[in-house]
């Protein structure tokens, strides 16, 4: 899976002179640099090697194709004119993998995130659905497409580019989608026939209480050019409540930065920066255990955010209802279909992987709206390798855009 560090990203080629300029304007990691478009490129001076450049690098980062981005640029082909190549061509010229071949020919897919067909919409009972008591929503069981026109028009505020409009269309939940909320995979599947049972799950939101002074300390800073690959020692301790005191936040709890699919996940939800971005969303992966190197394998390769450390599990704690959700790797791996499914699913997008440190403990996500508004979205990890759906993720964080910019305008108004 293609890196998120920004040197790697541009590679020795005709890119890495312009990172100063790329720094200068915000165009400071690799999900925002790869929504570039022509008017942004002519912006700052970029001759058409370098655009051709720029195009080439961001397909093959979609895909997974990194290897093949230095020899590609040094060629002096454009993009169209590399996809116009026969798969002979391509063998023998760039000595590309004939499986490779159908990724890159492949124009209409990237390495996204699939759901395994096994993941069905299925109707959560009323116990998922959180109460105003600790959420920000009356119900996540109605959703209307106007929502989406809101964010539409501030990304033309803030001057994003029809390719981001785009990406977040992509995303774009229709009218009487159920969202699947607490457990995304819904029912836990039969395992060995019955015989062995899944760990129960609670699937009541957590209270705000719960998880506002939880005790935390940051890793990592947000992933920018020419920033050190990691901080050298952790900050102080602080509040979690901290972390979300002046905008909204989305934690991304990770059962083991080695893992592969914990990697695949914080990978594509990673890749959405730009849209948390024009949403005013921060971004946190929360760890349960710190090791010094397995943070600089997960950051920022596959995690440019933020990384904070969880010492006392709290977080964990929360998803499982007050107690940490376990599960052996014999039965809720090697015996379980939906979790192999979800293994194969990370496979496909290229992902390295180690076995280091605990990986019983599971992860989810949480989206916490500003202040002490609330939490907004809680995601647990049923099944290893469960993923909160994104198109859910982000349309939570458009409402919590809308109820923002209600409460300045109600504000604005009365001061009038």
């Amino acid at each position: 899976m293609a890196s998120y560090a920004m040197e790697d990203f541009v590679g020795n080629g005709v890119l890495k002179g312009q990172l100063p300029k790329l720094l200068e304007e915000g165009w400071d990691d690799v999900p925002t640099l790869k929504i570039m478009n022509a008017e942004d490129m002519d912006a700052i001076n970029m001759t058409q090697q370098q655009k051709d450049a720029l195009e080439i690098r961001s397909y093959l980062h979609d895909r997974a194709l990194m290897q093949y981005a230095n020899i590609f640029e040094a060629s002096g082909k454009s993009l169209p004119e590399l996809l116009n190549l026969s798969t002979g061509d391509l063998s023998s010229q760039f000595g590309m993998k004939r499986g490779h071949m159908a990724r890159f020919k492949d124009r209409t897919s990237a390495c996204s995130d699939p759901m395994p067909k096994s993941d069905t919409l299925t109707a959560r009972n009323n116990s998922s659905i959180p109460s105003r008591n600790n959420s920000i929503y009356k119900s996540y069981t109605s959703v209307k497409s106007t929502k989406m026109q809101s964010v539409r028009s501030s990304l033309s505020r803030t001057g994003a580019n029809k390719s981001l409009e785009q990406s977040l269309a992509d995303f774009k939940i229709k009218d009487g989608y159920t969202f699947k909320g607490i457990v995304a995979a819904g029912p836990a599947v039969p395992r060995v026939c019955g015989c062995v049972q899944a760990p129960p799950v609670n699937e009541k939101v957590a209270p705000y209480s719960a998880i506002q002074n939880i005790s935390i300390q940051k890793l990592t800073p947000e992933y920018k050019i020419g920033m050190e690959r990691l901080v050298k020692t952790k900050t102080p301790p602080m509040k979690a409540l901290e972390l979300w005191r002046e905008r909204p936040a989305v934690l991304l709890c990770i059962r083991r930065p080695g893992c592969i699919m914990c990697r695949a996940e914080a990978h594509q939800v990673y890749a959405k920066k730009p849209i948390f971005d024009a949403l005013g969303i921060q971004l946190f992966a929360v760890l349960h255990e710190y090791m010094e190197s397995e943070v600089k394998d997960f950051w920022p390769r596959y995690w440019g955010g933020v990384v904070v450390y969880d010492q006392g599990m709290e977080f964990f704690k929360a998803l499982g209802g007050g107690k940490l959700l376990k599960d052996k790797f014999l039965s809720g791996f090697l015996l379980n279909p939906r979790a192999i499914a979800n293994y194969k699913r990370a496979r496909t997008l290229g992902v390295e992987q180690n076995f280091k440190g605990e990986g019983e403990i599971k992860g989810g996500l949480f989206i916490v709206g500003r202040g002490r508004s609330g939490i907004a979205y809680q995601f647990i990890e049923r099944n290893f390798g469960d993923w909160a759906p994104l198109a859910e993720v982000i349309e939570i964080c458009t409402q919590l855009q809308d109820q923002q910019r209600d409460q300045s305008e109600t504000i604005k108004t009365s001061q009038e």
